[in-house]
């Protein structure tokens, strides 16, 4: 096996006040203060809301990848994807969302990428971090 080219990480996030959850601008500044925290670069930003009380998908384009972002208000729900290579920190990027969201409940997996598999299929699952 060789070693991981990037990390992988995703979030659910629980118990989100929904009116940050509709917020594009605060979105941007929770992922752009995290991007920074990770040491990544970005290179570009997209965020949409998709209509009154309805939720938000955004995304940062990263030298080291992506982070992105996808909202669900009325369930009081976002899913965090924050993937990076390099010497960029994920899961930095990763725990200053789920503060700066103020996320009540949080699961969090971490998928190593790049790994040469041992043969010419393997099939596993994102575990979730242990406690």
């Amino acid at each position: 096996m060789s070693a991981p080219l990037g990390s992988h990480v995703l979030l659910d996030l629980h118990e989100v006040d929904a009116g940050l959850l509709g917020d594009c601008d605060r979105l941007e500044r929770i992922l752009l203060d995290a991007a920074a925290a990770a040491e990544a670069r970005v290179l570009g930003a997209r965020f949409h809301r998709f209509g009154p009380g309805q939720g938000v998908t955004g995304v940062l384009l990263l030298a080291e990848s992506h982070i992105s972002i996808h909202t669900w208000p009325e369930h009081g729900y976002a899913a965090v994807d924050v993937f990076m290579c390099g010497d960029a920190q994920p899961m930095t990027a990763a725990m200053l969302i789920r503060e700066r969201t103020g996320a009540e409940r949080c699961a969090l997996r971490e998928c190593m990428r790049g790994e040469l598999p041992a043969s010419d299929v393997t099939i596993t699952a994102c575990a979730p971090l242990p406690e």
